[in-house]
């Protein structure tokens, strides 16, 4: 078993960009700055948002967050996305999901300005991705596209097979491995929750991609052996042995493999987490003006 390690990657990236701030600094040139809107008390995404600031501090970026109350409505929210909008000293900024449940997310991730989209959702930079223009593209299925390339796993001809079909992850990976790019030219299955015969589909996938948000999903018995596979699932289950009651997993039943696999995987946690945030200070650099 061979593991693809997304949290020592995470870093070399983010000091391969601290040198390029430094560098920038040195020259005269701005400082990027990358601000987040978080909306209520959720747990996750608060450690999630405490992350990136952290990573942001590290490299070498200015950073603002945008604290909001649970019960702010749909007019003040957009207000705030277009202050950010506007301020020229902000070169990328995200709106953290989820939102609460009274909050049109969608209608507010279209507001904000796809040159500032550094999460890469807005429908601009969507729709720039599904025929290769350059765009910002979502920071998971991009980390997911730099792990593969800095391991070294050749990706022209595979067979990929994507579990799930989010706009966050599902649909932007497949477009990205079947591009005429290197990682890329691979042949994508999609499959999701009406996909028949799946066992058969992932037992054929030279690299899988589980991105189904179920946890230990994806057993032994359908992954062929030699496959890489990619473990973007982040869920929490009960632990007793734990402090806290409770573990994160991911969707693949890794405990299940054999040691002696001889496969690619990358762990949860520890794997495509830590690519995210890499991934979006990288765009937030490549949106800063010189």
């Amino acid at each position: 078993m061979q593991i693809i390690d997304g949290k020592a990657t995470s870093i070399a990236i983010q000091d391969e960009l601290k040198a390029v701030v430094a560098g920038r600094i040195a020259n005269g040139l701005k400082r990027p700055h990358l601000a987040a809107i978080i909306v209520g008390n959720n747990p996750a995404s608060r450690a999630y948002v405490g992350h990136k600031i952290k990573a942001c501090e590290y490299v070498g970026f200015e950073s603002t967050l945008v604290d909001l109350p649970e019960t702010i409505d749909q007019k003040e929210l957009k207000q705030e996305v277009e202050k950010l909008n506007e301020n020229s000293t902000i070169d990328g900024f995200i709106v953290q999901l989820p939102l609460p449940d009274h909050i049109d997310a969608q209608a507010i991730l279209e507001c904000v300005s796809p040159v500032k989209d550094v999460d890469g959702f807005h429908p601009i930079n969507a729709g720039k991705l599904s025929i290769g223009l350059p765009c910002f593209a979502p920071a998971t299925p991009s980390g997911i596209i730099e792990l593969l390339d800095r391991y070294g796993i050749e990706t022209e001809g595979k067979h990929a097979v994507i579990l799930g079909r989010s706009a966050i992850v599902g649909t932007p990976i497949t477009l990205l491995l079947s591009r005429n790019a290197n990682p890329g030219n691979c042949t994508v299955t999609m499959c999701h929750s009406r996909t028949q015969n799946l066992e058969e589909i992932t037992r054929s996938a030279d690299i899988l991609i589980a991105a189904i948000g179920r946890a230990h999903f994806v057993t032994p018995d359908m992954i062929k052996p030699g496959a890489v596979v990619i473990d973007v699932g982040i869920n929490r289950i009960e632990d007793a042995t734990r402090k806290s009651g409770s573990r994160l997993t991911g969707d693949v039943a890794m405990h299940l493999l054999e040691k002696d696999w001889n496969g690619h995987i990358t762990p949860v946690p520890g794997g495509v987490g830590p690519m995210t945030i890499a991934m979006l200070l990288k765009n937030t650099l490549e949106a800063t003006s010189e």
